[in-house]
């Protein structure tokens, strides 16, 4: 893990320079400055030298950071290094074609299974994981000791399930669900609110 507690920007930031580590891994590049991953990652070099020193000390004066190196520091303090396991909650549209992204695992997150309140009515040949009925989530989740949802269910619907699974032991939700869910501190909530995104997009391609 990092050595100390760090924003929560900064973690996203250091997600995008794993990214790019990755890139270059793939194209054999040994050695990266510090300008360059910063122009890649769509950063100020003084900003990604401060992410980083949260791994540790990585670097060298005129040559820049070892690539694989830094590499597996990152994926090691983001708990990259083994896969992490995940549930979909909600196979509807979106959740199915989430379930049938196969980037999940690249970026090092395995969907264990799915659940919808409605399973029986789904047809699974659409779905590429085990699909349940919301009735055995909780006991999916502490079976398996999984720490992150995510969670595609209908507006009306989302507090009721989310607080189901901050009762289960989830402690991060991905949520798609187009509502501001209400959980404990400590609980960790990103929303991803995919009308909201296309109006932003809208403003600035106006005519």
């Amino acid at each position: 893990m990092f050595k100390e507690e760090i924003p929560q920007k900064s973690i996203y930031r250091i997600s995008l320079y794993a990214r790019c580590l990755e890139r270059l891994h793939y194209n054999k590049h040994e050695m990266v400055s510090s300008s360059a991953l910063a122009t890649a990652a769509g950063v100020k070099p003084s900003q990604l030298r401060r992410d980083l020193a949260y791994l540790g000390t990585f670097g060298t004066r005129g040559r820049g950071y070892p690539v694989e190196a830094l590499r597996q520091a990152i994926h090691e303090g983001l708990g990259r290094a083994k896969l992490q396991p995940v549930i979909m909650v909600g196979a509807g549209n979106l959740g199915s074609a989430l379930l049938r992204y196969d980037g999940f695992k690249k970026e090092g997150y395995e969907i264990l299974a799915a659940f919808d309140a409605k399973a029986a009515e789904i047809g699974v040949n659409d779905i590429p994981v085990p699909l349940h009925s919301t009735d055995v989530m909780a006991a999916f989740i502490k079976e398996n000791k999984v720490a992150l949802a995510i969670l595609c269910v209908p507006g009306e619907q989302a507090q009721q399930v989310a607080n189901g699974l901050v009762n289960a032991g989830i402690q991060g939700v991905l949520n798609f669900s187009p509502v501001v869910l209400k959980v404990p501190q400590e609980i960790t909530v990103n929303n991803v609110d995919l009308a909201l995104e296309l109006e932003h997009l809208n403003y600035f391609v106006r005519k």
